[in-house]
């Protein structure tokens, strides 16, 4: 557990983050936490305009992300990744929370549910075939559960998987599949047997070729630009036997331990979101002045400014708690609802106090900050809605009786 003097050490330091003090963590993945915000202040912020505007991620942009391994990062070191676990994978989203929000994503999706399921349930021939290329970059993953009728109520699926000799063939559809748009690899959930539910639901790895697989056009979304959502169809697609992923059935299980390391995961990043617009804002409360006086000097901003730390610095512990729990071996379904409910949350109320700080300029697209107001949306309704996260919760609450 950690300490107080631990817990402590989190609040009003803007620099150390979920990894300051609160988790411990190796001198290697501090040094890689330097060395990726060094990569975000001079590769991709200078780019982020740029990224916002084109609704995708310069070709230069990528291979600079290779080169320094970001695509590996959870990826085991065998297979040409680093290796991190799920503090590690933290300390870097919070990191990437702090920069263009589709370059996040893209590289979050990635390393995250796109990765994970292989990592933990793929076969010795599947890591071999796909996890090196996935760690380099050269094949970037994606992760397909959503479909038209079926999002939050998995039951609803209707994408099946029938064995036909010793092959699979999917037929279906998935909506609003994140890097669907430059995917080599997708895993995707099927139904293989109706009559079980949940457990009748597998998971496969498809590759862009397979006979039967068609991807959609890039969707127009509110934000998240760079990062490509696109849907899939299934018609008659020829998988073979090997690239069923884990035993048949377990799909949906494993998916919901993918998404519970997920919603850690965006919860972290969305704690670095909170910390960028803090010191935007205190930069900003200096340097305006209105009324002969600085904004900093107006209580009422104060303690609006106040207000944004507190939810920072409550979104870092509970991630904490949730990242704590999950490396001692437990399955931390409340504490990963819990961080994700709160901080994506809180981020809405602090991208909107931000605004209002900035006054006219945060409504600006110069400023930025009307970019992240759009971009901060989407984490209370991806890999589960707010209100699904309070069913879990007290669901979790419940469940003795």
């Amino acid at each position: 557990m950690f300490s107080v003097l631990s817990v402590a050490s989190a609040f009003g330091n803007r620099n150390e983050g979920v990894f300051g003090g609160i988790l411990k963590l190796s001198p290697e993945v501090r040094a890689l936490c330097e060395e990726v915000r060094r990569f975000i202040e001079k590769e991709v912020e200078p780019r982020s305009r740029w990224i916002e505007e084109h609704d995708a991620i310069p070709d230069e942009l990528v291979a600079k992300a290779r080169g320094i391994g970001l695509f590996g990062l959870t990826i085991p070191e065998e297979y040409g990744g680093i290796g991190l676990d799920l503090a590690g994978k933290c300390a870097i989203e919070e990191e990437m929370g702090r920069t263009n929000y589709g370059f996040a994503s893209f590289i979050g999706n990635h390393t995250g549910i796109a990765t994970t399921g292989i990592v933990a349930l793929g076969s010795a021939t599947l890591k071999r075939r796909y996890l090196p290329r996935m760690a380099t970059g050269e094949w970037i993953g994606c992760f397909a559960l959503t479909e038209p009728q079926a999002g939050s109520d998995p039951s609803a699926l209707r994408t099946t998987a029938v064995k036909k000799g010793d092959r699979w063939v999917l037929n279906g559809e998935k909506i609003y599949v994140t890097n669907a748009g430059v995917a080599r690899v997708f895993t995707v959930m099927a139904v293989t047997d109706r009559a079980k539910g949940i457990r009748g639901i597998s998971a496969f790895v498809i590759e862009r070729g397979f006979p039967g697989l068609a991807v959609g056009r890039n969707e127009l979304k509110m934000g998240m630009h760079g990062c490509t959502t696109a849907p899939l169809a299934f018609t008659d697609c020829d998988v073979p036997p090997e690239n069923l992923l884990g035993p048949e059935g377990m799909g949906y299980v494993q998916a919901l331990k993918t998404l519970t390391m997920g919603r850690v995961t965006i919860a972290a990043r969305c704690a670095g979101m909170m910390d960028k617009l803090i010191e935007r804002s205190i930069e900003y409360m200096r340097m305006r002045t209105q009324g002969g006086r600085r904004l900093s000097e107006y209580q009422g901003l104060q303690w609006m400014l106040a207000d944004m730390a507190v939810a920072r610095d409550a979104a870092r512990l509970l991630t904490a708690r949730a990242i704590e729990t999950i490396l001692r071996g437990e399955r931390g379904t409340l504490e990963a609802s819990a961080a994700k409910l709160y901080a994506t949350e809180a981020l809405g109320k602090v991208v909107d106090s931000a605004v209002q700080i900035h006054g006219g300029m945060g409504y600006m697209r110069e400023a930025g900050i009307e970019t992240t107001y759009r971009d901060a949306r989407i984490t209370r309704i991806y890999e589960g809605t707010s209100e699904i996260q309070r069913n879990i919760i007290a669901a979790q609450l419940l469940k003795d009786e």
